[in-house]
C-alpha cells in the first residue's frame, strides 16, 4: 500500500520522551477476550487513538476502516500512541510552526490534518500476514537493524537500544520509547505496544536528503551532499519505486504466481506456488566522509568548502590519475564523478545488511556472535566498480576495503591474526536511522577517510578469491526485501522473478520466456547451501547474467558452486564474452548431475570416478586430492560455511556432495562488461540450474608456487 502524506518529507521528528506519564496497567495481562481494537477501546489512554483507526480507511480504494481491519482475524503488530504521545506530536509541530494551536484543529486545512492522521495509523500498524506478530523479544538484536515486514505505510522500522546492547527496557522504535510497563500485550488477532510518542519515521528519499542539506547549509554531512549534487546524480536519487512495474502487476500484465511441477520418474508432483513480487523498488547507500573530516583535510570551515575546492585537493594528491580533469563533472570518466560515485551503492543496505550472516563456520543466529571473517563484494554506481565490506570478530565493526592477516591455514580458524596500517580499511560509522538522516530509499553511513579506488586497493582485492552469493549480484534481491527473507509466508519463501518478455525486474539479467527463475530464501530449511538460501532456473532455460567487474586486468577463473543432492539437475552450456548477443561457448556442455563421488539421474545413482575424498592428517595427501579434482574442473566446497543449518558440524568442504565448477578460465579487464549465460541442452523442462555462488580466482592466487590457495 502506497499512500502519500503531501507533508509527509517534513516529518523527520525526532521525539525523545522526557517524562513518563502513569498509564493504567490493570488489563495488561487480559488477553484472551480482546482483538487489538477491543483493547485499546477498553483502556481510555488510547481513545484519541482509536478515533483515528475509525476514521481512516484500510486504502483508498478500500471502504473498510483500519478498526474494522484490527478487529477482525489477523496477525497485526500495533505500536499505539496514547493521548498524551499524540499532544506531544501536536506540541511538536506547534513549536515548529507547523500548527496555528497544539490541538487538531490548528491544521491550515482538514486535508493537511487527514493526511497526518493516515501518516501516524499506518505507521502504527504491521500487518504480519498468515503468523507473524513482533514481541519486544524478536526484535531484531542489532543496533538500528530493521524490523522484516514493512507497516501499512510502506516503511521500515528501525529498533534502537540506548544501551547498544538487548535490554529490552530501553527500545526505540524509529525514535518513539515503547513503554516500559505496556508491551507485549497479546490480544486474539495480534500484539500491541503501548509507545510514549507516536512512530513517525521521515519520508525523505536520499534525492531529498541531499537537495535538504545543501539548501539549508546544514552541518553534519554538507560538503559531501554539495558533491552529489555536482555530478548530477541528485535526480537518481530520488528514485523509490518502479510505477511502471507497479502498474503492470495491477493490471495482471504480470504472472502473479507459478505452480511448478516436479517429476520423479513416472510421477508427477506439484509443488508449493511461488509468487511473484508486488513492486519493484530502488535504493541506495552512501558512505559519505563527514564535515570535520573535509574540514581537516581542505582546512576551512566546512560551510565554506566548495566543489572547487575538493576537486583542486583530489587533483593535488594525484587521485585517480587517468581520470578526465575537466568541469564536465557528469562525465563517469571525469575526477570529481569517479571520486563520489565510488561512495555510493544502488542497493539500500540496513545496518543488519552490510554484512550477511547465517551458516558461516562458528556462528550462532541465536546470539549473533561473530566468528570467523565474512566478507560483501558490491558494484559501485557510475564506472562500474568493486568495493568490499568486511567484518569479522576481531574487526569491532563492518570496514570497507579490509584486507587483514587471516589464519586460512588448512587447520586455522580464519579469524584475523593482525592487520597492517595501510589494509586497515575504512570504519563504516553508525548511520542516523531517526532524524534527518532516516530515507526510505537509502542509508548514509559516515566514514572518517577519504574513500578511494586506488592501485594498492585493486591489487589487494586481486590477491584474494572474490565469492559472491549470487543475490548480491541483484540489487532488487535487497531493495525488495527477497534475499534471505526471515519472513515465512510463501510470497517470500517461494519467490518467481518474472522473465524479461514480461518485464526486467532484475537489471542486467535476461530471463528467457521458457525459462522459470525461481528463489528460495531457504529459512529453517537447512540446506547445505552458503548462506542457506537457493536459485532454482528450471524451464528450458536460457538466462543471461551481467557480471561484476574484475579489479585489475588478468587471468580469472570464474567458479559456479555446485551440488549433486537431487535427482533433478540438468546439463548447462556456458557461454561468456562481451558482447551478449555474441557469447562463445565456454568448453563442452556441463553435466550438472555429476557430483564429487555420484551421478544422480531420475532412473538410478552410479559412481562419479570423480576423485573426491574425505581429508585425512596428512596435509600432503589431501593437497595431491585437491589437485586431481581440479585436473577434472572440480574442486572441493569451502571451508567457510556449514553444510547445512548453523550449528551443524559438517562443513561444505567435508561434504562429499558439495563442490566448485571451473567454468570459465579467461583474461578480463576491469573497463570492460562480462557476461555469463546458462542455457540447457536438454530437451526437459523440468531438469534445473541450481545456483548457490559465484567466484573470481586471479591466476596470481589459483596458481601460486609460493602460498597455495587456501581451502576456505
Amino acid at each position: 500500500m502506497k499512500t502519500k502524506s503531501i507533508f509527509a518529507t517534513l516529518l523527520a521528528v525526532a521525539l525523545f520522551f522526557s517524562c513518563k506519564e502513569e498509564i493504567d496497567t490493570s488489563s495488561r495481562y487480559v488477553y484472551t477476550h480482546y482483538t487489538v481494537i477491543s483493547y485499546l477501546e477498553a483502556h481510555e489512554q488510547y481513545s484519541e487513538y482509536v478515533k483515528m483507526l475509525q476514521r481512516n480507511m484500510v486504502s483508498h480504494i478500500s471502504e473498510t476502516t483500519l478498526a474494522q481491519l484490527l478487529s477482525a482475524r489477523g496477525n497485526y503488530t500495533v505500536f499505539a500512541p496514547t493521548n498524551d504521545a499524540l499532544q506531544f506530536f501536536l506540541d511538536s509541530l506547534f513549536a515548529r510552526g507547523m500548527l496555528s494551536e497544539p490541538t487538531w484543529d490548528g491544521f491550515t486545512s482538514e486535508h493537511v490534518r487527514d493526511s497526518f492522521e493516515q501518516m501516524i495509523v499506518y505507521n502504527s500498524i504491521i500487518d504480519g500476514g498468515d503468523n507473524t506478530i513482533y514481541y519486544t523479544n524478536d526484535f531484531p538484536i542489532r543496533q538500528d537493524a530493521e524490523l522484516p515486514i514493512s507497516n501499512m505505510y510502506d516503511r521500515k522500522l528501525t529498533v534502537h537500544r540506548f544501551d547498544g546492547g538487548r535490554n529490552v527496557d530501553s527500545l526505540l522504535v524509529c525514535n518513539a520509547p515503547i513503554d516500559e510497563r505496556n508491551r507485549d500485550i497479546l490480544v486474539l488477532n495480534g500484539i500491541i505496544h503501548a509507545m510514549n510518542r507516536v512512530v513517525a519515521p521521515s519520508n525523505n528519499t536520499m534525492g531529498h536528503l541531499i537537495y535538504s542539506t545543501v539548501k539549508e547549509k546544514r552541518r553534519g554531512f554538507y560538503v559531501s551532499s554539495l558533491l552529489v549534487e555536482a555530478i548530477g546524480l541528485r535526480d537518481s536519487l530520488e528514485k523509490y519505486m518502479d510505477y511502471a512495474y507497479e502498474e503492470k502487476f495491477l493490471q495482471g500484465e504480470i504472472t502473479k504466481a507459478i505452480m511448478p511441477i516436479y517429476v520423479a520418474g513416472s510421477t508427477v508432483i506439484p509443488e508449493p506456488g511461488f509468487c511473484t513480487p508486488e513492486h519493484r523498488y530502488y535504493g541506495y547507500t552512501y558512505f559519505a566522509e563527514t564535515d570535520s573530516l573535509w574540514s581537516v583535510l581542505i582546512g576551512k570551515d566546512a560551510l565554506d568548502i566548495t566543489v572547487d575546492d575538493v576537486v583542486q585537493y583530489l587533483d593535488a594528491q594525484n587521485i585517480y590519475p587517468d581520470a578526465l580533469r575537466n568541469k564536465d563533472y557528469t562525465d563517469e570518466n571525469n575526477l570529481l564523478n569517479r571520486f563520489v560515485t565510488y561512495h555510493l551503492l544502488p542497493v539500500r543496505l540496513s545496518t543488519d545488511h552490510l554484512v550477511m550472516h547465517y551458516n558461516e563456520k562458528g556462528y550462532n543466529p541465536s546470539s549473533q556472535n561473530l566468528s570467523v571473517a565474512m566478507v560483501e563484494y558490491y558494484v559501485t554506481m557510475g564506472k562500474r566498480r568493486l568495493l568490499k565490506l568486511f567484518e569479522s570478530k576481531e574487526s569491532d565493526g563492518v570496514f570497507i576495503n579490509r584486507f587483514p592477516h587471516l589464519d586460512n591455514g588448512r587447520h586455522g580458524t580464519y579469524h584475523e591474526t593482525g592487520c597492517d596500517a595501510d589494509k586497515e580499511g575504512i570504519l563504516v560509522g553508525p548511520t542516523d536511522v531517526e532524524g534527518e538522516n532516516a530515507m526510505r530509499n537509502g542509508m548514509l553511513y559516515p566514514i572518517d577517510k577519504l574513500l578511494i579506488y586506488d592501485d594498492p586497493t585493486r591489487e589487494n582485492l586481486m590477491k584474494e578469491r572474490i565469492r559472491w552469493d549470487v543475490t548480491t549480484m541483484f540489487n532488487e534481491f535487497t531493495n525488495n526485501d527477497i534475499r534471505m527473507s526471515p519472513i515465512m509466508d510463501t510470497p517470500h519463501q517461494n519467490v518467481n522473478i518474472p522473465t524479461r518478455a514480461e518485464y526486467p525486474y532484475i537489471d542486467g539479467v535476461d530471463i528467457s520466456e521458457e525459462t522459470q527463475f525461481f528463489y528460495w530464501p531457504g529459512t529453517g530449511r537447512g540446506w547445505k547451501n552458503y548462506h542457506g538460501d537457493e536459485m532454482t532456473i528450471r524451464g528450458l532455460q536460457d538466462i543471461i547474467f551481467r557480471l561484476p567487474p574484475v579489479p585489475k586486468r588478468g587471468t580469472y577463473e570464474i567458479r559456479y558452486a555446485s551440488q549433486n543432492t537431487g535427482k533433478m539437475r540438468g546439463i548447462v552450456q556456458f557461454y561468456w564474452g562481451k558482447d551478449k548477443q555474441k557469447l562463445a561457448p565456454m568448453g563442452i556442455p556441463m553435466d550438472l548431475r555429476i557430483g564429487p563421488t555420484e551421478i544422480k539421474t531420475a532412473t538410478a545413482t552410479y559412481p562419479s570416478g570423480i576423485g573426491w575424498e574425505a581429508d585425512t592428517n596428512d596435509d600432503d595427501y589431501n593437497a595431491e586430492v585437491d589437485k586431481r579434482l581440479r585436473n577434472n574442473g572440480f574442486m572441493k566446497g569451502a571451508e567457510i560455511h556449514l553444510a547445512g543449518a548453523p550449528g551443524s558440524s559438517i562443513t561444505a568442504r567435508a561434504s562429499e556432495t558439495c563442490c566448485r565448477r571451473v567454468i570459465i578460465r579467461q583474461t578480463m579487464d576491469p573497463d570492460e562488461v562480462y557476461y555469463v549465460r546458462f542455457k540447457t541442452v536438454m530437451d526437459d523442462p523440468t531438469r534445473y540450474l541450481f545456483m548457490d555462488y559465484l567466484e573470481y580466482c586471479a591466476k596470481e592466487v589459483y596458481d601460486n608456487p609460493v602460498t597455495p590457495e587456501d581451502i576456505w
